[in-house]
């Protein structure tokens, strides 16, 4: 199969032992990412996603190792997704069947996107994104997934986004007692587990494991209700044969689902491309960006049509796959088949895990996901860059996910841009009598500085450095009124491989300049891609090297 790429059946062993490790970790995740983003009900949605996404992700995908299903971002923006459903009247009750529908077409369409953005080839460019606005991100979606499980991890019930979660939270302060003990024995086991444990059973899988029936011995609705207490919240019913197709809802509330799929998309793309990086490093292989995309793209498609949530490139369980052995697709295709088989065995024992559980499994990933490292120290590192990634992060949690990543990059962009202006324009000051920078003039070779001593300061030298973009542009218009205080204007642009438009126009107008006062003006050192571009512009003065130029002002103020 063309698309398939790493395909092999050399390491059979190996990915079938890394693909059922990685499975082992992915269920109590995809139940736990599926409650957080449709709510009660919404767990086994999850598990049908890590199915179907993970299966058909590795079957067509660009990365080899990568093993993906619902995470994190994605789940956060399904839960956004549905709090905008409320917004405009849609219920929220899954069990009445009105906003399951709406959902699944926005999966579907944020696959198509998917697959859209890889047929353009826009793979490469999804990963050009600073990492300052990247970890921003990340955090900002630890911090939501943090402050949306508050709630359910003290049995308290919660709607919304993070403000409309913590409000309802503040308002209706009653602790479920079984549920926060329930959410105490979560926390306990994934954060205390000894890791010569949790290296062979995940401690997720164990929490699962042990607190589960623990809570149904003691935390039954029986003896709860005899204490007159509240019953513990569970994930309740799981509907009876697995997957099935299911025709999303594509008439109604249209702009709102195209919205979210390009959310999703976008999200997804990013979240994916960034795993498969991780995957590279540890795996000492190269991905295919663009054909990552489409295998993400028919996978969340699918989904969606298959009514589970949309999925992305999990780095967990990704690098859990390579360390246990899986090396290709067939290990995702593995951890998808250990997963249907739970999903299709393990129904009523799924309908007894507490939502507090799930809560308490969350809150250990949104911790994970929040990049400490790099939080705690930015500010040490550069102001600048502290600024973009915590206004990212707020601007995530508090305003929206896809407008914090446009206006961090943006932002991040025009400082860089302004950076490298800089360092593009430093032999170019002119707070030099002479007319001459003087890192440039103290660089100068012996025979240039007698010839410069000889034009007697009637020289203005100016050095530009690195490509040329139209950040450099602005400095070199502002500098252009001082060719009138010299006789002759030297350009020196012999470090210079690349010119943009807006450059290129700047240097124009600065040799007119010159032109105009009756100033003799040189470029000297262009490259031959530089001088050709120069010269399609009329650019005149052009010579082939500084030495050349101050020899020629030499000669010219001698008349």
């Amino acid at each position: 199969m063309a698309l398939i790429n790493g395909f092999h059946t050399k390491n059979i062993r190996g990915d079938v032992l890394g693909g059922i490790t990685a499975a082992v970790v992915a269920l109590p995740l995809a139940l736990a990412f599926g409650n957080a983003a449709l709510g009660p009900g919404g767990a086994i949605y999850g598990l049908y996603g890590a199915v179907v996404v993970g299966f058909i992700a590795a079957l067509f995908g660009g990365t080899p190792a990568q093993v993906s299903g619902p995470t994190g971002p994605m789940s956060v923006t399904v839960a956004g997704v549905v709090a905008s459903l409320a917004a405009i009247g849609v219920s929220r009750d899954l069990s009445a069947g009105e906003i399951l529908p709406l959902v699944m077409a926005a999966v579907v369409i944020g696959g198509l996107f998917q697959i859209l953005f890889g047929l353009l080839k826009l793979g490469k460019y999804i990963t050009l994104v600073p990492y300052s606005v990247v970890s921003g991100f990340m955090s900002g979606i630890g911090v939501i997934i943090l402050a949306l499980q508050i709630g359910p991890l003290l049995g308290i019930s919660t709607r919304g986004g993070v403000l409309e979660s913590l409000g309802t939270l503040a308002n209706n302060f009653q602790p479920n007692f079984a549920a926060v003990a329930v959410g105490i024995m979560t926390l306990a086991i994934v954060f205390l587990t000894p890791r010569r444990i949790s290296q062979w059973v995940p401690s997720p899988l164990l929490a699962l494991l042990i607190v589960t029936p623990l809570s149904v011995f003691l935390f039954n609705d029986a003896s709860i209700q005899s204490q007159g207490l509240e019953p513990l919240p569970r994930i309740g019913a799981i509907p009876e044969g697995g997957l099935t197709f299911s025709m999303p809802n594509w008439n109604e509330h249209f702009p709102v689902i195209l919205q979210a799929g390009l959310v999703l998309a976008v999200l997804g793309a990013i979240d994916s491309l960034l795993t498969s990086l991780v995957a590279d490093n540890i795996s000492q292989t190269r991905h295919n960006s663009d054909r990552e995309l489409i295998g993400q793209g028919l996978g969340n498609s699918l989904a969606g049509l298959l009514t589970g949530l949309p999925g992305a490139g999990a780095t967990m369980r990704t690098v859990i796959n390579i360390k246990s052995g899986g090396s290709t697709p067939i290990s995702g295709m593995v951890h998808s088949i250990v997963l249907l088989i739970v999903l299709i065995g393990a129904g009523p024992l799924a309908s007894q895990i507490p939502t507090a559980l799930l809560a308490g499994i969350l809150i250990k990933v949104g911790l994970d996901i929040i990049d400490w490292g790099f939080l705690l120290r930015a500010h040490k590192l550069s102001a600048k860059t502290a600024a973009v990634m915590y206004g990212v992060l707020l601007m995530t949690v508090f305003w929206d996910l896809i407008w914090a990543v446009l206006v961090g990059v943006f932002i991040a962009n025009m400082l860089t841009i302004d950076s490298i202006t800089e360092t593009q324009l430093e032999g170019m000051e002119a707070d030099n009598p002479l007319g001459v920078d003087k890192s440039l003039e103290a660089s100068l070779p012996q025979d240039e500085k007698e010839l410069l001593d000889r034009c007697g300061g009637e020289v203005m030298l100016f050095r530009l450095r690195g490509p040329l973009s139209f950040g450099a542009a602005k400095g070199i218009t502002e500098r252009m009124m001082l060719v009138r205080n010299y006789k002759v204007l030297i350009l020196d642009i012999t470090d210079v491989p690349r010119l943009g438009v807006t450059a290129t126009l700047a240097i124009e107008d600065m040799m007119q300049e010159a032109k105009m006062n009756s100033r003799l003006a040189f470029v000297a050192g262009a490259s031959q891609r530089v001088k050709e571009r120069l010269s399609k512009f009329g650019v005149s003065g052009l010579v082939s090297d500084r030495k050349e130029a101050l020899q020629s002002a030499v000669d010219y103020l001698k008349r």
